[in-house]
């Protein structure tokens, strides 16, 4: 794993990704802190995180996308196969090194609540905290792009793909509000949602009957429940909307909480997605 980590990170600054993935988060930063924090005159530095966590749907995918693809383009990936190394130590190795790239310039935006300490009165639990959670954030965006970077072997269908996730999980608690919370509607929903899980799986095995199975799985247990007892879907597709909402989770952290629960959730992401990347090299490793 170590092996893997050393040469995906020096990849990363050998071919300027890990440096502009670093310009554009520490440049839309700067920009932000000196209309929030200097010229509005709040020493709130939490604020100006809330105001650009939107820049992760543009940087994550340019950092992620190569991760697999490219191998599975150049069909290095073969030589990863044949490494006495076992996948999930591949993964973790091409996932840990990214992480470095982000935590390189969160390090030095941990400089700047002292800096506005001289303008003001800086609450640095609550900086230091939502930093934590931004760069939790980070972390759960990396390791689905990731994922997504596995399923293909086009660097743009991965950046594509990664941007589309993000956008969606950016969007959520917006979509969430304009779904119907009428039982039949989340039945529904839901109903199409079993289908994209069949796709998933389907893309993961290579194999029908897998795909045909998991889609029969669930929307027979979906009739079922529906059937049995119809009020449990009122409001839940909406509520399993919301649940999407990565980027919403920072909020607690800007109004000076430290939500656990958060915390968790970033956490259950990052072994989720880094799991099904986990999965996916496995099966093409087989086929």
């Amino acid at each position: 794993m170590i092996a893997v980590f050393r040469k995906e990170l020096r990849s990363f600054y050998t071919n300027m990704t890990g440096i502009i993935f670093a310009a554009f988060l520490l440049l839309v930063s700067g920009i932000f802190t000196v209309a929030v924090n200097l010229r509005s005159g709040y020493p709130n530095f939490e604020y100006m995180l809330s105001s650009t966590y939107f820049i992760y749907m543009i940087i994550v995918p340019i950092l992620t996308m190569r991760s697999f693809s490219d191998e599975r383009h150049r069909k290095t990936d073969q030589l990863l196969y044949s490494l006495p190394l076992k996948i999930r130590d591949v993964v973790a190795g091409k996932y840990l090194a990214m992480v470095t790239v982000l935590a390189a310039p969160t390090l030095l935006l941990a400089l700047i609540p002292p800096i506005l300490s001289i303008y003001g009165t800086v609450n640095f639990a609550a900086a230091y905290g939502t930093l934590f959670a931004f760069f939790l954030m980070g972390c759960a965006l990396i390791a689905i792009g990731m994922f997504f970077s596995s399923l293909t072997e086009s660097q743009i269908i991965a950046a594509v793909l990664s941007f589309s996730a993000l956008l969606v999980c950016y969007l959520a608690k917006g979509i969430s509000g304009l779904i119907p919370s009428t039982p039949i509607a989340s039945f529904i929903a839901l109903s199409v949602l079993a289908a994209v899980a069949a796709i998933a799986a389907y893309m993961l095995t290579k194999n029908t009957t897998v795909g045909g199975s998991v889609y029969i799985v669930l929307q027979l247990l979906l009739a079922l429940l529906y059937f049995i007892k119809s009020s449990i879907f009122e409001n839940l597709f909406p509520t399993v909307i919301a649940s999407l909402g990565v980027f919403d989770r920072l909020a607690s952290f800007v109004g000076g909480i430290f939500d656990l629960s958060a915390v968790v959730y970033y956490l259950t992401v990052i072994c989720l997605f880094c799991y099904l990347t986990a999965k996916t090299m496995q099966q093409r490793r087989w086929a």
